[in-house]
Protein backbone atom coordinates (compact mmCIF):
# COMPACT_ATOMS: atom_id res chain seq x y z
CA UNK A 1 0.00 0.00 0.00
CA UNK A 2 1.27 3.45 -0.91
CA UNK A 3 2.23 5.43 2.21
CA UNK A 4 0.01 8.42 1.37
CA UNK A 5 -2.95 6.14 0.79
CA UNK A 6 -2.24 4.42 4.12
CA UNK A 7 -2.09 7.77 5.93
CA UNK A 8 -5.35 8.97 4.41
CA UNK A 9 -7.29 5.71 4.81
CA UNK A 10 -6.08 4.45 8.21
CA UNK A 11 -8.51 4.85 11.08
CA UNK A 12 -8.89 3.41 14.54
CA UNK A 13 -10.92 0.23 14.71
CA UNK A 14 -12.31 -0.72 18.11
CA UNK A 15 -13.97 -3.99 17.18
CA UNK A 16 -11.81 -6.81 15.93
CA UNK A 17 -12.11 -10.55 15.51
CA UNK A 18 -10.45 -12.59 18.22
CA UNK A 19 -8.63 -14.73 15.63
CA UNK A 20 -4.95 -15.29 16.38
CA UNK A 21 -2.57 -12.87 14.68
CA UNK A 22 0.63 -14.64 13.54
CA UNK A 23 3.77 -13.64 15.38
CA UNK A 24 5.39 -12.73 12.05
CA UNK A 25 2.80 -9.99 11.49
CA UNK A 26 3.27 -8.64 15.02
CA UNK A 27 7.01 -8.58 14.43
CA UNK A 28 6.43 -6.60 11.22
CA UNK A 29 4.51 -4.00 13.26
CA UNK A 30 7.36 -3.76 15.77
CA UNK A 31 9.94 -3.55 12.97
CA UNK A 32 7.98 -0.66 11.45
CA UNK A 33 7.68 1.03 14.84
CA UNK A 34 11.42 1.18 15.43
CA UNK A 35 11.98 3.00 12.13
CA UNK A 36 10.69 6.17 13.82
CA UNK A 37 13.09 9.09 14.07
CA UNK A 38 14.64 9.66 17.47
CA UNK A 39 17.16 12.18 18.75
CA UNK A 40 20.67 10.89 19.39
CA UNK A 41 19.62 7.39 18.29
CA UNK A 42 18.57 6.52 21.85
CA UNK A 43 15.67 4.25 20.77
CA UNK A 44 13.49 5.35 23.72
CA UNK A 45 10.59 2.97 23.13
CA UNK A 46 9.74 -0.14 25.14
CA UNK A 47 7.18 -2.69 23.97
CA UNK A 48 5.43 -5.50 25.79
CA UNK A 49 3.37 -7.75 23.51
CA UNK A 50 0.48 -9.49 25.23
CA UNK A 51 -1.36 -12.41 23.64
CA UNK A 52 -3.30 -15.34 25.07
CA UNK A 53 -3.07 -15.58 28.87
CA UNK A 54 -0.84 -12.49 28.96
CA UNK A 55 -3.93 -10.38 28.22
CA UNK A 56 -5.78 -12.06 31.10
CA UNK A 57 -2.90 -11.26 33.47
CA UNK A 58 -3.02 -7.62 32.39
CA UNK A 59 -6.79 -7.64 32.87
CA UNK A 60 -6.38 -8.91 36.41
CA UNK A 61 -3.79 -6.19 37.11
CA UNK A 62 -6.22 -3.59 35.75
CA UNK A 63 -9.04 -4.99 37.91
CA UNK A 64 -6.86 -4.86 41.04
CA UNK A 65 -5.83 -1.32 40.13
CA UNK A 66 -9.47 -0.28 39.87
CA UNK A 67 -10.18 -1.77 43.29
CA UNK A 68 -7.19 0.02 44.81
CA UNK A 69 -7.73 3.41 43.18
CA UNK A 70 -11.53 3.67 43.18
CA UNK A 71 -12.90 2.73 46.61
CA UNK A 72 -16.43 3.24 45.32
CA UNK A 73 -15.90 0.97 42.28
CA UNK A 74 -18.68 -1.52 41.74
CA UNK A 75 -18.12 -5.16 40.82
CA UNK A 76 -19.26 -4.15 37.34
CA UNK A 77 -16.54 -1.45 37.15
CA UNK A 78 -13.90 -3.96 38.20
CA UNK A 79 -15.10 -6.56 35.70
CA UNK A 80 -15.19 -3.98 32.92
CA UNK A 81 -11.50 -3.23 33.49
CA UNK A 82 -10.67 -6.94 33.82
CA UNK A 83 -11.92 -7.66 30.30
CA UNK A 84 -10.48 -4.60 28.54
CA UNK A 85 -7.35 -6.41 27.31
CA UNK A 86 -9.54 -9.19 25.91
CA UNK A 87 -11.04 -6.88 23.28
CA UNK A 88 -8.31 -7.86 20.82
CA UNK A 89 -6.05 -10.89 20.36
CA UNK A 90 -2.94 -8.69 20.65
CA UNK A 91 -2.25 -5.78 22.99
CA UNK A 92 1.05 -3.97 22.73
CA UNK A 93 1.90 -1.77 25.71
CA UNK A 94 4.26 1.04 24.78
CA UNK A 95 6.41 3.01 27.21
CA UNK A 96 9.13 5.62 26.93
CA UNK A 97 12.59 5.50 28.45
CA UNK A 98 13.60 8.48 30.52
CA UNK A 99 16.53 10.34 28.94
CA UNK A 100 19.86 8.78 29.83
CA UNK A 101 21.84 11.48 28.01
CA UNK A 102 21.95 14.93 29.56
CA UNK A 103 21.51 16.53 26.14
CA UNK A 104 18.33 14.51 25.44
CA UNK A 105 14.96 15.83 26.52
CA UNK A 106 12.03 13.77 27.77
CA UNK A 107 9.64 15.37 25.25
CA UNK A 108 11.91 14.19 22.43
CA UNK A 109 11.67 10.61 23.69
CA UNK A 110 7.90 10.85 24.07
CA UNK A 111 7.53 12.25 20.56
CA UNK A 112 9.79 9.59 19.07
CA UNK A 113 7.77 6.88 20.79
CA UNK A 114 4.50 8.41 19.59
CA UNK A 115 5.96 8.34 16.06
CA UNK A 116 6.80 4.67 16.61
CA UNK A 117 3.17 3.99 17.50
CA UNK A 118 1.99 5.83 14.39
CA UNK A 119 4.34 3.68 12.29
CA UNK A 120 2.84 0.61 13.97
CA UNK A 121 -0.71 1.78 13.21
CA UNK A 122 0.13 2.47 9.56
CA UNK A 123 1.87 -0.89 9.20
CA UNK A 124 -1.14 -2.67 10.70
CA UNK A 125 -3.41 -0.95 8.19
CA UNK A 126 -1.11 -1.83 5.29
CA UNK A 127 -1.09 -5.48 6.42
CA UNK A 128 -4.89 -5.70 6.56
CA UNK A 129 -5.04 -5.55 10.35
CA UNK A 130 -7.14 -3.26 12.49
CA UNK A 131 -5.52 -1.32 15.32
CA UNK A 132 -6.43 1.23 17.94
CA UNK A 133 -4.23 3.30 20.27
CA UNK A 134 -5.83 3.50 23.72
CA UNK A 135 -4.79 5.09 27.01
CA UNK A 136 -7.03 5.62 30.04
CA UNK A 137 -6.27 5.48 33.78
CA UNK A 138 -4.20 2.32 33.43
CA UNK A 139 -1.62 4.21 31.38
CA UNK A 140 -0.75 6.44 34.34
CA UNK A 141 -1.09 3.88 37.12
CA UNK A 142 2.22 2.98 38.82
CA UNK A 143 0.87 -0.52 39.58
CA UNK A 144 0.27 -1.19 35.88
CA UNK A 145 3.72 0.15 35.02
CA UNK A 146 5.15 -2.18 37.69
CA UNK A 147 3.23 -5.09 36.09
CA UNK A 148 5.27 -4.46 32.93
CA UNK A 149 8.54 -4.03 34.84
CA UNK A 150 8.66 -0.29 34.23
CA UNK A 151 9.39 2.51 36.69
CA UNK A 152 6.51 4.42 38.30
CA UNK A 153 7.69 7.70 36.75
CA UNK A 154 8.20 6.17 33.30
CA UNK A 155 5.69 7.27 30.65
CA UNK A 156 3.35 4.53 29.44
CA UNK A 157 1.91 6.29 26.43
CA UNK A 158 -0.52 3.71 25.27
CA UNK A 159 -1.88 0.31 24.54
CA UNK A 160 -2.15 -0.66 20.88
CA UNK A 161 -4.95 -3.17 20.35
CA UNK A 162 -4.45 -5.25 17.20
CA UNK A 163 -6.58 -7.82 15.38
CA UNK A 164 -8.38 -8.52 12.15
CA UNK A 165 -11.23 -6.12 11.41
CA UNK A 166 -14.78 -7.37 11.91
CA UNK A 167 -15.71 -5.39 8.83
CA UNK A 168 -13.90 -3.08 6.46
CA UNK A 169 -15.33 0.36 7.08
CA UNK A 170 -14.92 3.23 4.69
CA UNK A 171 -12.54 5.85 6.02
CA UNK A 172 -14.24 8.91 7.38
CA UNK A 173 -13.39 12.38 6.23
CA UNK A 174 -11.05 14.24 8.56
CA UNK A 175 -10.74 18.00 8.90
CA UNK A 176 -8.28 19.72 6.60
CA UNK A 177 -5.04 21.37 7.63
CA UNK A 178 -6.04 24.85 6.43
CA UNK A 179 -7.48 26.20 9.69
CA UNK A 180 -4.41 24.98 11.62
CA UNK A 181 -1.72 26.30 9.26
CA UNK A 182 -0.01 29.66 8.85
CA UNK A 183 2.25 30.31 5.90
CA UNK A 184 5.16 32.72 6.24
CA UNK A 185 6.77 33.58 2.92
Amino acid sequence: MDVLKAIHTRHSVGQVKLDRVPRELIEQLLAAAVQAPNHYKVRPWRFVVLTGAGREKLGEAMAQSTKANKPDATDEDVQKDRVKPLRAPVVIAVAVDKPALTKAKEIENVCATAAAIQNMLLAAHALGLAAMWRTGPSATDPAIKHFFGWEADQQLIGFVYVGYPVEIAAPHERPSFEDRTTWLE
